[in-house]
């Protein structure tokens, strides 16, 4: 089994020559400054993602399909690191991957519950295919025939065979009794979370400690946000909040789930187990519009972990991981941008919300 220097020193190279062509604070920052979304588009054009923007002609360059055709970048990423990862790290890099599988389901699954709001002149798989990601040959979801089924549980049998099929059928004892998508999209979180930590564990070694590292980040702020989302936006008895996140994490413990769980201080807890956030209890003063902005926040701490990954010992998995992390992050800041640049929003309103920016403080 290749491992050390001998299993990293070709993927390693590479993905270090992928992250100095990512865009730096700096020219998000010019980016931002782009005055409307065809300039934004010319800006982004004469970046690495100008190629996959090329192939639509200007006409064509709508938001959406611009977002997808970044999409289809960050794709060929995680293609391209599968491919050179050691063999025994690929079904970890292949379960981060199903992240965005788990979205395209949870879309479809969504467009089947509102069809009844759509243009009855428009196909139900042309108004979905659009927003999904572009997830190509790894995709296990029949997502078309899922949509064309009319219906959330005769979509929900065509995932027998697939990752998916137990998870889903235990949680639609749930959406039968609610006619609710809250527990199917909880159940796929929680199931596609567990996969992830278990394939980090089961690495040895320097992988080990840098992929439960970097994976332990993103885990850390999705299982806090769910607890503090669930107490502070949806009055969830402290039963169902512990049912509805993880019992393990990096930073953030079972034991600080279950006291935000029992109404504890949100505050203390976010600042003991991400000491570089302040005013946490200012945030919460409006959840509204502070949680979003501590979300935000996270993810800034998130950038930083991964960034830490290239410094030091190159020959672990901690850099692919943390190379694909990045990239997704990146995209989050153009969606952001191409969302506000095509349709006129304040400087004031988005700037704050971009994740790379940050880092020029």
């Amino acid at each position: 089994m290749a491992s050390g220097v001998t299993g990293y020193a070709a993927i390693s190279t590479k993905v270090r020559a992928m992250y100095s062509n990512l865009l730096t604070p700096q020219d998000i920052s010019r980016l931002s400054d782009s005055p409307d979304f065809p300039s934004l588009i010319s800006a982004l054009k004469n970046t690495q993602y100008g190629p996959y923007l090329a192939t639509l002609k200007d006409n064509e360059l709508t938001p959406r399909r611009a977002i997808q055709q970044l999409r289809r970048r960050l794709a060929d990423s995680y293609s391209s690191v599968a491919q050179m990862s050691p063999e025994q790290t690929r079904s970890l890099i292949k379960q981060l991957f199903r992240y965005f599988e788990l979205g395209n389901l949870k879309a479809v699954l969504r467009s089947i519950q509102t069809v009844s709001a759509w243009n009855p002149d428009i196909a139900p798989w042309d108004r979905v295919h659009e927003v999904l990601f572009p997830f190509g040959s790894f995709s296990s979801l029949p997502a078309q025939a899922m949509v064309e089924a009319g219906n959330v549980p005769a979509a929900v049998e065509l995932l027998k065979g697939t990752p998916y099929e137990s998870t889903m059928s235990f949680a639609m004892k749930r959406f039968s009794a609610e006619q609710n998508l809250f527990p199917l999209e909880v159940a796929l979180d929680l199931d596609y979370w567990r996969r992830l930590w278990a394939e980090a564990k089961k690495l040895s070694g320097q992988d080990r400690e840098s992929a439960t590292k970097i994976i332990g980040a993103l885990l850390d702020m999705n299982n806090l946000m769910w607890a503090i989302r669930y107490r502070v936006y949806h009055k969830l008895s402290e039963e169902e909040i512990i049912n509805y996140t993880l019992p393990f994490g990096f930073r953030v413990r079972d034991e600080d789930v279950r006291a935000i769980a029992a109404g504890g201080d949100i505050a203390a807890i976010v600042s003991r187990t991400f000491p570089a956030i302040a005013d946490v209890n200012t945030l919460l003063e409006n959840p509204q519009t502070g949680l979003p902005k501590l979300e935000v926040l996270l993810k800034r701490q998130v950038i930083r972990q991964c960034t830490a990954a290239f410094i030091g010992n190159p020959f672990h998995i901690g850099l692919p991981l943390a190379f694909l992390i990045l990239s997704d992050l990146e995209i989050q800041d153009l969606v952001v941008l191409i969302e506000a640049k095509s349709s006129e929003v304040k400087d004031d309103d988005y700037r704050s919300v971009l994740l790379k920016t940050s880092l020029l403080n």
